[in-house]
């Protein structure tokens, strides 16, 4: 994600929903990583996540010292490449030295936790109430919580005000209008619409809404709900509303395309707030991704990471890192890192104080409240699903299948062995 520069440190304050209660026990101390200085006694603990980039590296060290020193521990922070992390904590798993701390990309924590490699955080005390259903979610696995995401991220339409004013046309809500809106916008050098629909997971991320929206579901792909979302897609590459390049363009290209003025709409996310700030020029609104008939709530997946505590034979460490973590999750930390990342704080009364501060985040903390964790309805199934999902929209846009016959073959993908 693209982060504004970090603002002043906040003083870490108390969650505005729940009270967290930790049990504070020195017993044992046993291997692992991190310091221990005398037996019980912790005076480290690590932490692992896959922000190898500035400023956000820089940023999560930050925050990281800062709810160490609250829980009286130095957490030494180290970072990997996304791409590496879920192999290299399976891989850290099996040898016993994962570290005391783990960030996970919310869809990965059924797989890790499936291994038997995380710990339930109710066995710390750590209160998980006044989260958003499909937050909770994104951090349970068979009915437990193990891992809690500080903020989350979702998708959302962006407009371009003066090409929308000067064609005569209104920000679209629905299906009908999104196409109509979008060919009306359509001239040479430029398309109406933009989305990332490329062969990976990101292409499937962004066909979420206009899915789930249209009551599709990733369980049974070969419906017609799903096969009218996809399309819905098709016949904007048809008519020549949307580019044929989006089977390959990632959100960034997506984002590129807006900025430079090929694209009147778009879907992106929050993280871009702070690069279309930057251009004075281009002025912009963001809107609820539209659905397919009038009054409906958009259904959108939720992005970002959740913390999670590793198995470990130190359980003084453990609590150590239950403190850390309940810090991260607190309401003033959810404020600062979702100005570093423009994104969306995890507990509802915190995203709506922060939506009040920067009215462009509104529309994604709305989206927020009735989001889905990609993982709810498959768990560790799910990453079959969203292949087949990305294969049917390839087919689909290029003409070598029918939405019908494309979403078919998804679904006999999702369910083979």
């Amino acid at each position: 994600m693209i982060s504004p520069a970090r603002p002043p440190a906040r003083r870490i304050a108390a969650l505005l929903t729940g009270t967290i209660a930790l049990i504070v026990a020195a017993t044992g101390c046993g291997g692992g990583t991190g310091a221990e200085s005398a037996p019980g006694k912790v005076a480290s603990i690590t932490a692992l996540d896959y922000y190898t980039d500035e400023p956000e590296h820089s940023q999560w060290g930050e925050i990281l010292t800062s709810c160490g020193k609250r829980a009286g521990v130095m957490v030494e922070q180290t970072s990997v490449p996304g791409a590496s992390l879920v192999p290299k904590v399976l891989q850290r798993a099996s040898s016993r030295t994962l570290p005391d701390l783990l960030m996970l990309d919310n869809p990965d924590l059924q797989q890790i936790a499936q291994t038997g490699a995380l710990t339930p955080l109710g066995r710390y005390g750590i209160d998980s109430g006044g989260y958003a259903k499909g937050i909770l979610s994104a951090g349970t696995y068979k009915g437990k919580v193990y891992g809690l995401a500080p903020y989350v991220s979702t998708i959302a339409l962006f407009y371009n005000k003066d090409m929308l004013a000067k064609a005569g046309v209104a920000v679209p809500r629905t299906w009908d209008e999104l196409k109509a809106a979008a060919a009306r916008l359509t001239r040479p050098g430029r398309y109406g619409m933009a989305v990332d629909a490329n062969a990976t997971f990101e292409g499937t991320w962004q066909f979420l809404p206009f899915l789930w929206s249209n009551g599709g579901d990733e369980k049974h792909l070969d419906t017609p709900q799903a096969a009218q979302a996809l399309q819905l897609w098709v016949d904007l590459v048809k008519s020549g509303s949307m580019s044929k390049s989006v089977l390959n363009w990632t959100q960034a290209d997506v984002h590129d395309q807006f900025v430079a003025g090929r694209t009147a709409m778009m879907i992106n996310g929050p993280w871009r707030i702070p690069a279309l700030d930057k251009d004075k020029n281009l002025h912009w609104g963001v809107a609820p991704i539209p659905v397919p008939r009038a009054g409906q709530t958009p259904v959108t997946p939720l992005g970002g990471e959740v913390w999670t505590i590793p198995q470990s034979a130190s359980k003084a460490r453990q609590q150590k890192a239950a403190q850390v973590l309940a810090c991260l999750n607190s309401s003033s930390t959810m404020l600062t890192l979702a100005e570093q990342h423009f994104t969306v704080p995890s507990r509802p009364a915190v995203a709506a104080q922060y939506a009040e501060q920067v009215p462009s985040i509104a529309a994604f903390a709305k989206n927020v409240e009735a989001a889905r964790a990609r993982t709810g309805e498959l768990g560790v199934r799910w990453p079959k699903a969203a292949t087949g999902i990305y294969t049917a929209i390839q087919s689909a846009l290029t003409g070598e299948q029918t939405p019908e016959e494309a979403l078919r073959h998804a679904q006999r993908t999702a369910t083979s062995n």
